[in-house]
């Protein structure tokens, strides 16, 4: 089943562990649609987390961080790999979810580049029947958490929040 807007409106704290086990699916120009399982997520939450990059405010690289849940949120990161995040929760408030790992292709680069993601998915919606989209199969996973990772710009406080989620063994 292709998850509906509603499911990305939660604040990204919530959603993070909520995509675990669903499976990212892109289309490809060739019309073939790549599908693997999240394994690993991460959530930024606002401009008072000094670790997400609406820290600053609203800028035209940060825009789609403000829009209702359920969009993509693409960016470059060393000016090498492009890094998926899921918007989360309502308007106006700055959320998101990066996708880390998927079965396959385990960190944020790597997850871009088996998937085919890049720049131009930038804004795209996971919920309108375009080349993005979120499935689940109903299969619900375990998980633990840990601090999230390359952000040694952020407080002590931001970099020792347990908002990484890793999956775990499915649930009988």
């Amino acid at each position: 089943m292709i998850l509906p807007h509603d499911f990305y409106r939660r604040h990204a704290p919530e959603l993070a562990p909520a995509l675990l086990g669903k499976f990212l699916c892109v289309r490809g120009a060739d019309g073939q649609t790549r599908r693997a399982r999240i394994t690993e997520t991460e959530c930024y939450f606002g401009e008072g987390d000094t670790a997400c990059h609406a820290r600053a405010g609203k800028t035209p690289r940060t825009k789609p961080l403000y829009e209702s849940g359920g969009i993509a949120y693409v960016y470059l990161c060393y000016g090498i790999h492009c890094l998926l995040n899921v918007v989360a929760g309502e308007a106006d408030f700055p959320e998101a979810v990066l996708l880390r790992g998927v079965e396959g292709a385990r960190g944020p680069g790597r997850l871009t580049r088996a998937m085919g993601v890049d720049l131009s998915d930038n804004g795209a919606s996971f919920t309108e029947g375009g080349r993005l989209w979120v499935e689940d199969d109903g299969t619900r996973y375990r998980y633990t958490t840990a601090p999230r990772v390359g952000i040694d710009y952020a407080s002590a406080e931001d970099r020792a929040r347990l908002w990484r989620f890793i999956i775990g063994p499915a649930r009988p």
